[in-house]
């Protein structure tokens, strides 16, 4: 079950929308200097450079202490990056396999995945699982997810009829490697 915690621990790390991406990197990598980061995931330097600032702070990456061989890598995984850098990279491959990276690394995609990994939710149930979440932001993300197949939207019978949200099979490609982040 996805419990406060778990979406908590997510939620940080996927704050940043290129962590998960440079750690993944750093994983395959075995450390990288600054230039080579930017060339290899296309991001922007002043976006770098805030991302790799959130992982130092985080503890999950450092800098190569000491100056040296132009070829020494200028930042390395930690011993709780290298830990978590694994199953960034499997995550990763698990979205290029559903060409879906690109919308499942905006800030609320995973967290609303983990949040309905369990079973059936309400759109209020996730509101009050996600802290911070404007009811806007919720909604946008469970509409993309839905038409991009991660989710679907089905409706309970009752009075009054409900509104829930489900995993798809898509879905189940990704969880493995989400749990493994979230669990960190």
């Amino acid at each position: 079950m996805a419990d406060s915690s778990d979406i908590s621990a997510l939620l940080r790390l996927v704050h940043r929308r290129w962590a998960i991406p440079v750690l993944a990197e750093l994983h395959r990598s075995r450390g990288s200097k600054f230039v080579a980061l930017v060339n290899r995931l296309g991001v922007g330097r002043s976006t770098l450079v805030r991302t790799l600032e959130a992982l130092i702070a985080a503890g999950l990456v450092a800098r190569n202490p000491g100056y040296g061989h132009p070829l020494r890598p200028e930042y390395l995984l930690t011993r709780s990056g290298a830990s978590l850098a694994p199953a960034c990279a499997d995550l990763l491959a698990a979205l290029d396999s559903l060409l879906l990276r690109d919308l499942a690394l905006r800030k609320w995609t995973l967290p609303v995945l983990l949040a309905i990994r369990t079973g059936a939710r309400r759109f209020s149930e996730l509101k009050r699982l996600l802290p911070n979440i404007t009811d806007r932001a919720l909604a946008r993300s469970l509409r993309q997810m839905e038409s991009v197949g991660l989710i679907a939207r089905e409706i309970q019978l009752g009075y009054p009829p409900a509104p829930v949200y489900v995993l798809s099979l898509h879905a189940a490609i990704i969880l493995p490697a989400l749990a493994k982040l979230s669990h960190r």
